[in-house]
């Protein structure tokens, strides 16, 4: 899977969550969660099943803790497919 379609698919995932309309906008590999999406952290647990559910992978607390930026996220769903 590409990054260009899990970054598609993170963004409808993210989306309800968002405080911050233009950073959502503007979403990169490089964007934060918290700093720039203004994701609180009980939200981010939210994210993280509703990653699951949509990827079918099991993330486990090791990588949720990872999981703060798109791109960190991109590599843990990538490698969560691949076993």
């Amino acid at each position: 899977m590409e990054n260009i379609e899990i970054i598609d698919r993170l963004k409808h995932i993210i989306k309800p969550y968002v405080n911050d309309q233009n950073a959502m906008e503007n979403l990169t590999e490089s964007t934060d969660f918290i700093s720039d999406l203004k994701i609180n952290s009980a939200n981010l647990v939210d994210i993280v099943l509703d990653v699951e559910e949509a990827f079918k992978i099991d993330i486990d607390n090791e990588s949720m803790e990872k999981m703060l930026t798109i791109d960190a996220t991109l590599t843990i769903i990538k490698s969560k497919l691949a076993q």
